[in-house]
Order: structure tokens, then C-alpha cells, then sequence
């Protein structure tokens, strides 16, 4: 079987050898809006549990509005200008409206980037910062959350007299769904607040996880930490398989990013009656698929539909390599799964640890291996030896010894994809 996945920025074929059972899982045939222009005036116009944009920033003189980093596809260029309108239009001036990349603790945008992210105009015409989370004198201390977690947001957010955020709504490794609330923590806050909520109480907390903001406790946090910050409204949308804007959320940071994680549940969950033997997954390309950081999404994912055992193979370009220093670094030492969660059960959290730390759980439960040419041997540690140069040889190692007949699922856009087995505790 031969299928087009996501890979880079052009895909790649993937084809599988023998007789075996297999399926390509992929959402939803979702439409686009017909006119996006007239669904977002709408949204902001009479938006979800608020007044409309226009009125909450009337006699406001410091908007603060952040958007999505490089790594993430929001089409900031079509939500930003009907925003900034709005604002003027009530009366704010351009000198008072910062724009905020939320880098979280990735690396700070480059000026190509930020024209990538919200138009060449937008770009030179306004004040626009990332998020720098180790830069301690950019954010301000807001107490701790109910759970203790350290809030420390930026202070520009924190200091404005309306805060905006503009998210994409999309399956996340732990907090269920990504847009709404955090675009403000991880988005804009400092290390400190981002360590905290990426500890091991959370990552192996089996809630805190893809499609699931019920119960889940990271949810949880990220909620009381945007209360506290004071946020005021999001403008979320849920894309196509091809990247169009499929709904858009507008309101109260709650029930607007509520109701764009109902639709996104209705309109793409797919369902299968039992699990595979071995899912291929990508890491849904082109920007997601920059750092193996990030291709740890499609593996996480991937669990969802994976027998307990089974295999997982993973596809991602990784042209940027591996991730931040800190992650790389702790990757290349990394001598088994099980050493590396005992090591940092009990210490102090370090940067980007949580993803490693997904990971190795992941490996615990399935046998992973991987095709992400980017990155080098010598960078990937003890998980090199499942690491494979040539797509074929991934292919070939990761269906080897398989039975005749064994179910296999082909999931060409990762984490994109919403699956789950019907009725069945994996």
C-alpha cells in the first residue's frame, strides 16, 4: 500500500510491503467557511459570552494581542487585520497596541519569521516582541496557581488594559487541545511558570493528554493562570486538512474555546474498532515537523490507536535537527527509557525534560522507531539504534516480522488527526 504523508514542506510517499490489513486514518473531510472574512466579522462582532471586540476596547489605551509562533500553521495574517480594525475603530492607536509571539521557551523569531507570521505591514507598522521565557525582567509574578504553580506572565500582557489572543485549536500532547489559554501559559510566560507545569505530576498524569480537556489537570492550571493574568478575549479557529479555516471561536477565553474544541470533536474525530499492530504517523509536516522536539506530537498521538506493544513508526523531516540545547543535550545522554524517568522523578525540572519525558513513556508502552533524516546519530542517543537514514529501511525494520494480515494504520497528518478505538481501554 502507497500513501502521500505529510513531510517538510512537499510530502513523501510511504509505501508498505506484504499482505497486511492496512487503513489510512485521516479527519474528517471538514469544508472551509465559504467566507471567512464575513464568519470572523461576525465572531468579533457577536462573540461568545462578551460584548463585541469593538466595545470592550472602547476608551482602552494598551491592547496587547499575541499570536501563535512559526511552529504552529495560524493564519494570523487573516485573523490580525479584522482585530486591529476593530481596535482602531474604537478608538486605539497603533502606538498603543503591542503584538506578542508566544515562543514559549522556543527560540525567538526571526525577522523573516515575523513577517511569515503577520504580513509585511502589519510587521513594520506595529511594536511586535517574542516571548523570551529566561529573560526574568520581561514578566511580572502573579502569585501561584490553587495547584502552587508559579504564574509569572509577561508583563506587557499583564500591564495592558485589554488582552486578545489568537490561537489555533488542534489536539495537544498534554493539555488536550492547544489555542485559548495557552497562548498565555506556556505563550507568554517566563521559565519558571513553564517548568512548573510541565513536571512530572502532570506528564504522568494518564488526563493530561491528547483530546481530553474534561477532568484533565493541566487544563486545569492553564485556566487559573489565564484568569489570573486577567484574559480577556481569543479569537481560536480550527483548520482543514489543507490548512483553511474550517470555524471560528471568538469571546470569552472559556466558553469561546469550548465551544471550537466541541466542533473540532464533532466535525473530526475519526473512530476504529481496535487497535493496530503498527501506526505510521508523520509529524503532519511543514512548520510542525522542524525538530524531532516536536515530532515526539505524532508519537503521543499515534498511542491512541497503537496496540499495547505494538509498533509505531514516525516520519518527520527534523531539517532544523533535534530542538532547544537543553533538549538535545539530554536526548544525546539518554541511556534507556526507564533511567531517564527515574532520574527525573524526584529533581529539579529542566527545559524541555517534559518531552523526553513523554517520549520514554511512549517507548515503555510501544516499540518506536523513526525516520528523521534531519537530525544525526550521534544526537538521538540510545533511541539511534531505531533510527533509519533511508524511509525504506525505517519501513522494512518497523514491519519486520509482522504476521500476514496484521492491522496497520497509515496516518498521514500526525497529530492533526483525532483517533480513537471505539470502546476499548488500550
Amino acid at each position: 500500500m502507497k500513501t502521500r504523508f505529510a513531510f517538510g514542506k512537499n510530502g513523501i510517499n510511504v509505501s508498505i510491503p506484504g499482505n497486511h490489513d492496512c487503513t489510512i486514518l485521516e479527519s474528517k473531510a471538514i469544508r472551509p467557511l465559504p467566507d471567512v472574512e464575513k464568519a470572523l466579522a461576525d465572531c468579533l462582532d457577536a462573540p461568545h459570552g462578551c460584548p463585541p471586540l469593538s466595545a470592550l476596547a472602547a476608551r482602552k489605551a494598551r491592547v496587547a494581542i499575541v499570536v501563535c509562533d512559526i511552529t504552529r500553521p495560524a493564519p494570523n495574517r487573516v485573523t490580525l487585520p479584522p482585530v486591529l480594525e476593530r481596535l482602531h475603530r474604537a478608538g486605539v492607536r497603533k502606538d498603543g497596541i503591542i503584538i506578542l509571539i508566544a515562543t514559549g521557551l522556543h527560540r525567538v523569531a526571526t525577522l523573516d519569521e515575523v513577517e511569515q507570521l503577520v504580513g509585511r505591514e502589519i510587521a513594520q507598522d506595529y511594536r511586535i516582541i517574542s516571548n523570551d521565557a529566561k529573560g526574568s525582567c520581561q514578566h511580572k509574578d502573579l502569585g501561584v496557581t490553587n495547584g502552587g504553580i508559579p504564574i509569572l506572565i509577561h508583563r506587557e500582557f499583564v500591564d495592558a488594559d485589554l488582552r486578545i489572543t489568537l490561537g489555533l485549536i488542534e489536539q495537544h500532547i498534554m493539555a488536550g487541545f492547544s489555542g485559548g489559554r495557552k497562548l498565555v501559559a506556556p505563550g507568554v510566560a517566563a521559565e519558571k511558570t513553564i517548568k512548573a507545569i510541565h513536571s512530572p505530576k502532570f506528564m504522568r498524569d494518564i488526563r493530561a493528554c491528547e483530546g481530553s480537556i474534561d477532568d484533565n489537570p493541566m487544563h486545569a492550571e492553564l485556566l487559573d493562570i489565564a484568569r489570573r493574568a486577567k484574559h480577556d478575549f481569543i479569537l481560536d479557529v480550527t483548520l482543514t486538512r489543507s490548512r483553511q479555516i474550517s470555524g471560528v471561536f471568538a469571546g470569552n477565553p472559556e466558553t469561546a474555546h469550548k465551544a471550537g474544541v466541541q466542533f473540532l470533536l464533532e466535525s473530526c474525530l475519526v473512530q476504529v474498532d481496535r487497535p493496530a499492530d503498527l501506526v505510521v504517523t508523520s509529524a503532519a509536516g511543514y512548520p510542525l515537523d522542524l525538530t524531532f522536539y516536536q515530532a515526539i506530537k505524532a508519537i503521543t498521538s499515534a498511542q491512541q490507536v497503537a496496540k499495547r506493544g505494538g509498533r509505531i513508526l514516525v516520519i518527520s523531516e527534523c531539517a532544523e535537527g533535534v530542538g532547544s540545547p537543553e533538549f538535545a543535550a539530554a536526548l544525546r545522554d539518554m541511556q534507556s527509557f526507564e533511567s531517564f524517568l527515574d532520574e527525573i522523578a524526584h529533581s529539579a525540572v529542566k527545559v524541555d525534560q517534559w518531552q523526553l519525558e513523554k517520549l520514554a513513556l511512549a517507548g515503555l508502552r510501544n516499540e518506536i522507531f523513526f525516520f528523521i533524516p534531519g537530525t544525526g546519530q550521534a544526537d538521538l542517543g540510545f533511541i539511534g539504534k531505531k533510527a533509519h537514514r533511508n524511509l525504506n529501511d525505517a519501513v522494512i525494520a518497523a514491519t519486520d516480522g509482522l504476521p500476514s494480515g496484521s492491522r496497520i494504520y497509515f496516518i498521514p497528518e500526525g497529530p492533526y488527526t483525532c483517533a480513537r478505538v471505539v470502546d476499548q481501554v488500550l
